[in-house]
């Protein structure tokens, strides 16, 4: 099996920014997000669960996920949120599974998952990478790039797992409180680190 990275940060954190940092760096990057968009693609299985917990107007005209009412829809409450993950996880973590165990053992994968903590898939990990940044600033980039209203950024970030719960489990953290060219820098060093431990083997693998 190659070595495994386990990428997450809460939403607005900066941490694709870091996923395609590690890529430029060499990394086989499992990105769940775009495991999520397969999985939902049009007249897929998925979509009918989705459809029947969430509305059947979830759909377009053309049978597409409309995405953005899916979220609204499923951050409006915890259940909801719950709902979604219960739905969604297992199968995202079956098809991860899956990739990087398509992978040659002399790589590094990056598995790019902003809910690894929330759905304890750090056990999948040889290493664990948080970026790390404050509310005040995640709020600021979901309000300015995504367009999201101050509530429902709030709403979406408040549906994470808290800062401290996602350090706790973290082997590094990379601050994200500069600017883009100071995070760049950040992940250069993280590789670095990440090299060194690919290096030493699979710490997490052996100790459970």
């Amino acid at each position: 099996m190659p070595f495994v990275v386990g990428l997450t940060g809460g939403i607005g954190s900066g941490k694709s920014t870091v996923a395609s940092c590690f890529q430029e760096h060499g990394a086989v990057v499992v990105d769940a997000d775009e495991i999520a968009r397969t999985l939902t693609s049009r007249g897929s299985p998925v979509l009918s669960v989705l459809q029947q917990n969430f509305g059947e107007d979830i759909l377009d005209s053309e049978g597409n996920l409309n995405r953005s009412l899916l979220a609204e829809r499923a951050f409006d409450t915890e259940v909801n949120t719950a709902k979604l993950n219960e739905i969604m996880h297992p199968k995202i973590r079956e098809r991860a599974e899956q990739l990087i165990a398509k992978v040659s053992a002399d790589r590094i994968v990056v598995y790019d998952m902003p809910l690894l903590v929330e759905t304890n898939s750090q056990d999948l990990c040889d290493f664990v990478v948080v970026v790390d940044t404050d509310v005040e600033k995640q709020i600021a980039r979901l309000v300015d790039s995504r367009g999201l209203s101050e509530s429902d950024a709030w709403n979406r970030i408040n549906r994470q797992a808290s800062r401290a719960t996602r350090i706790n489990v973290a082997d590094l953290v990379i601050p994200n409180d500069g600017t883009r060219a100071d995070l760049i820098n950040r992940c250069g060093s993280a590789w670095t680190r990440i090299i060194e431990q690919a290096a030493q083997g699979h710490p997490r693998s052996l100790s459970t």
